[in-house]
């Protein structure tokens, strides 16, 4: 994307059009982002995929909506900047849908989790930011994705697919379509619908929580895209995923794959120490999160291989199935790890 298409879109802000650098970030599958510096990165600039994103308006009510509440001396995120209209995001005429937000300054990510010390601080502010959600009223947020983790729905659709798929996809996808079809129906009956809802982030990977340069303090969650009514144990399934496993979701090699359990144990430590705001039901919860989460993740991945690659993004014709097989392998070791999971959220949340 040209500059002069970039700064079309930035005289629609309040904000200063002499920076010196736009910078594409590279990470991320949905949109596209861009940093924007000055002496120093100061804005994010996001070109919404409206194709993933159908209903934007939704998406951006709740971001606004969401960050007044996501404020305090224990969590420093972004900032929303408003069009020159007074807008939450700008529509373009013919249809591209762009936002401003600030730079959360002195901040890093890291794609995977690089020791027991970022587990504990991702821990302490995947609690500190429910702790400051739960002001809010769960339905005032809308479905900006609707079914997004809805396991029900998610096995419907693999199913429909995988009838009118492609026979060599179906043959190459042989280990990915049996696990999905023995293990849908084993978290099928583990659901409990009575948990309370909780506005959740939805997308707690590795790579959307911010920390500190200089001292790893636990900063904030970005990327609130998927900001929405769900339960507790989405958000901490999705975080462990990818803080006790370091491997690339697409890892081809199985033996690559692990459950690191310090860092598991450190996360649900840094949890605990932002106090109770669990329910005893949430808490008994979490080790089927941590079995949910990158079933959902894979089944989803299997699904658009199934489809011909329509929705993630691939770098080559295996990613999604590898994808599908390193999160179903990721799954697995929960399952084993279950014991391991219940003493240790027990130690760090006793029952009073």
């Amino acid at each position: 994307m040209e500059d002069g298409e970039l700064i079309a879109v930035l005289k629609n802000f309040p904000v200063p059009l002499d920076y010196t650098k736009i910078a594409p970030q590279q990470q991320g599958y949905i949109n596209r982002t861009f940093t924007l510096y000055y002496k120093s990165p100061r804005y994010i600039l996001q070109h919404l995929n409206t194709r993933v994103f159908s209903e934007v308006g939704a998406l951006m009510d709740n971001l606004a909506r969401a960050l007044p509440y996501l404020k305090g001396p224990r969590y420093t995120g972004p900032e929303l900047i408003e069009t020159k209209e007074g807008y939450s995001y700008l529509q373009q005429e013919e249809g591209s849908c762009w936002r401003l937000m600030t730079y959360v300054p002195d901040s890093v990510s890291y794609p995977y989790c690089p020791n027991t010390k970022t587990a504990w601080e991702a821990g302490k502010i995947l609690g500190v930011f429910h702790q400051l959600m739960d002001r809010a009223n769960p339905v005032e947020f809308q479905e900006s994705l609707p079914g997004f983790h809805e396991l029900e729905g998610r096995v419907k659709q693999f199913k429909t697919v995988l009838e009118k798929a492609k026979p060599e996809r179906k043959n190459q996808a042989k280990e990915a379509i049996a696990f999905a079809s023995s293990t849908s129906a084993t978290l099928l009956s583990g659901r409990d619908l009575a948990l309370p809802l909780r506005v959740c982030h939805n997308d707690t990977k590795m790579s959307n929580f911010l920390f500190s340069k200089t001292d790893g303090r636990g900063l904030c969650l970005i990327d609130l895209d998927t900001l929405m009514p769900g339960y507790f144990h989405y958000d901490f399934g999705d975080a462990l995923r990818t803080i006790a496993n370091a491997a690339p979701e697409e890892e081809a090699d199985p033996d690559k794959i692990v459950f690191n359990r310090d860092y598991c144990e450190a996360f649900i430590k840094g949890l605990s120490s932002t106090g109770s705001f669990l329910s005893r039901t949430e808490i008994a919860k979490l080790p089927y999160g941590a079995q949910l989460m990158p079933f959902l993740h894979g089944i989803r991945a299997l699904t658009d291989y199934l489809l011909g690659d329509v929705y993630y993004r691939v770098r080559y014709p295996q990613q999604n199935l590898d994808r599908a097989l390193g999160l179903f392998r990721f799954a697995a070791l929960a399952k084993e790890e279950t014991s391991f999971m219940t003493d240790v959220i027990q130690k760090y949340f006793p029952k009073e």
